[in-house]
């Protein structure tokens, strides 16, 4: 699958990625891709969120900025074709502790711990 031109890789995808591929690669994207092809051991960092996953790509580690740090990413035979950003989310779940001083009004007049 490693082998697979572009050519024949477009007529496996969807739609957009297919229109997206027709289109061409941007510079960074071609820079990136040049890097991780050449040494595919090294954790490679992009903001590239919006690249293709190809089958060149494939066993390699990226590491793909979600806004606010990089996230590692281990490229696997079912991620071609998908975007690099669907794998590093950009929000998280949000968890509530308990409620602080000052929250409320009856609050200020429970004793601090």
């Amino acid at each position: 699958m490693k082998n697979v031109s572009l050519e024949d890789f477009r007529k496996m995808i969807t739609s957009r990625e297919r229109r997206s591929l027709k289109r061409g690669f941007t510079e960074n994207q071609k820079k990136f891709l040049k890097e991780v092809i050449e040494d595919p051991k090294k954790v490679h960092k992009t903001r590239c969120r919006e690249l293709i996953i190809i089958p060149q790509i494939v066993g390699t580690k990226v590491a793909v900025h979600n806004g606010k740090e990089y996230v590692t990413i281990d490229v696997k035979p079912e991620m071609i074709g998908h975007r690099l950003g669907e794998y590093a989310h950009t929000r998280k779940k949000v968890e509530h502790s308990a409620p602080g001083f000052g929250a409320t009004k009856s609050s200020k007049f429970v004793p601090l711990k």
